[in-house]
């Protein structure tokens, strides 16, 4: 990636693609793609193709139904890895299913859930008409929080968080290119967690931030990017089809790319 440039575009769909996963993976793929370009999936999905290629290692955290996940798995190939962390049972389930319908044998499935240290969670899960919202679920936290339009109406799940770095060691991963992550407002205790990570391979990130999540937290969007600026970052948004270099947080955008300059 050029830092000296305020932007890049998005190479064509095809350009780093691996050509060996299976027709199933690949219409998946596709078809997230263009759900992202009608704003029926994220957009940032579009913008894949620019930063992971063929034996790419990557981590999808909070990977619900796999909207990150299969694009992913088309860029990594076969010679790389997508370990793709999902803690509800329900999104799980799909995901899993997912990976076996497509022969995905790249995406590496678990339940994992990831905090700055290892410890037994309460994840609440709000509900509408009596059924879940998956995408607003969250780890609880002790401290005051604002009201928010689901209090009231939820569900609480059990789950293990482990921290990045735990799981890279126990997994034996030597490199990590690329990670995503989508917390609810938990991502800076997750990238607290992953600090060896982070100074060995200065993977690419992806990141959801949110003032309504991070509050949560008693944290800020400000503090968040500071730290990663900090830590060598440049902070990126997806804007009229290309990465931008951008410095400060805005509504307009909720998921921001941090590339490490030395990278």
């Amino acid at each position: 990636m050029n830092h000296d440039s305020n932007f890049f575009a998005a190479d064509p769909p095809t350009s780093k693609y691996d050509s060996t996963p299976g027709r199933r993976l690949s219409s998946l793929a596709a078809t997230l793609r263009g759900a992202a370009s009608i704003s029926m999936a994220e957009p940032e999905v579009r913008g894949l193709t620019q930063l992971v290629g063929t034996g790419d290692t990557c981590f999808d955290i909070g990977a619900a139904y796999g909207m990150y996940s299969f694009p992913l798995a088309q860029l990594v190939g076969t010679r790389g890895a997508v370990h793709s962390f999902e803690p509800q049972p329900k999104p799980y389930s799909v995901l899993a299913a997912g990976r076996f319908i497509t022969k995905s044998t790249q995406i590496h499935v678990s339940r994992d859930a990831f905090s700055c240290r290892p410890r037994t969670e309460k994840m609440t899960v709000p509900t509408r008409f009596g059924l879940p919202i998956h995408g607003h679920a969250h780890i609880q936290n002790d401290s005051p929080v604002p009201a928010d339009r689901h209090r009231g109406k939820r569900r609480e799940i059990t789950v293990d968080s482990r921290t990045v770095d735990q799981v890279t060691h126990d997994r034996g991963i030597n490199r990590i290119d690329f990670m995503k992550i989508d917390a609810e407002g938990r991502e800076p205790a997750i990238l607290a967690g992953a600090k060896e990570v982070l100074t060995r391979f200065r993977p690419t990130l992806l990141l959801e931030i949110e003032s309504r999540h991070l509050n949560r937290y008693d944290s800020t969007p400000e503090e968040l990017t500071d730290w990663l600026d900090e830590l060598g970052y440049a902070m990126y948004s997806w804007n009229n089809y290309q990465w931008r270099r951008t410095p400060r947080v805005t509504r307009r955008n909720r998921n921001y790319l941090f590339s490490h300059i030395e990278r």
